[in-house]
């Protein structure tokens, strides 16, 4: 029994001298510091002294609106108006006068139809009506225009007769009821040109 008791203390003391156990240990939390930098127009890229973050683009299905622009040259004849004032020092000057609308459901045409003149005022009237050609959700840009050459010193003032097409486009220019409006607005001015 006495061996025993021996053989069991000494593995005991044993047992608590050969382990080295810490019951503490420090640490701390890691420090941020991030720095964004961005050009205007570019993903933000940032500086981090932690994680490494990055931001890229990922591919996603949405419904966005597609716009088509078809633009294809052609020769036409454009009407040329020569506006000659004797009283002018100004320098003559070729312009292109266009007038535009922006359409959506039907298709429309767009016409200069008459330019009038009065004092140093050129009134350019253009007619937009419906053709009933159904052009589903599209939005179409329709136009027309006429080459002027006349004293650079001239005000032009643009008319379009005819409903105005919804759409922040539209709002360029001045739309006119009907001709008992036009003949309002130019009061006694000529017609210098005719469709």
């Amino acid at each position: 029994m006495k061996r025993l008791s021996i053989l069991i203390s000494t593995i005991v003391f044993f047992t608590f001298t050969s382990c080295d156990v810490e019951k503490t240990e420090e640490g701390e939390a890691p420090e941020l510091d991030v720095e964004v930098e961005a050009e205007s127009g570019e993903m933000p890229e940032y500086e981090v002294d932690w994680a490494k973050v990055k931001v890229d683009t990922k591919t996603k299905t949405i419904k966005v609106p597609k716009v088509v622009i078809v633009q294809e040259e052609k020769e036409v004849e454009v009407p040329y108006v020569n506006v000659d004032m004797p009283d002018s020092d100004s320098e003559i000057e070729e312009r292109n006068l266009m007038v535009e609308a922006e359409v959506h459901d039907t298709m429309h045409k767009l016409e200069i139809e008459k330019v009038y003149a009065s004092e140093k005022n050129l009134y350019v009237v253009a007619r937009l009506s419906s053709t009933d050609q159904n052009i589903d959700d599209n939005a179409v840009r329709v136009s027309d225009q006429l080459v002027l050459n006349a004293p650079e010193d001239l005000n032009i003032i643009k008319y379009i007769i005819g409903e105005k097409p919804s759409g922040e486009y539209n709002n360029q220019y001045s739309y006119i009821a009907d001709d008992n409006t036009l003949a309002s607005k130019v009061g006694d001015a000529q017609v210098i040109y005719q469709r």
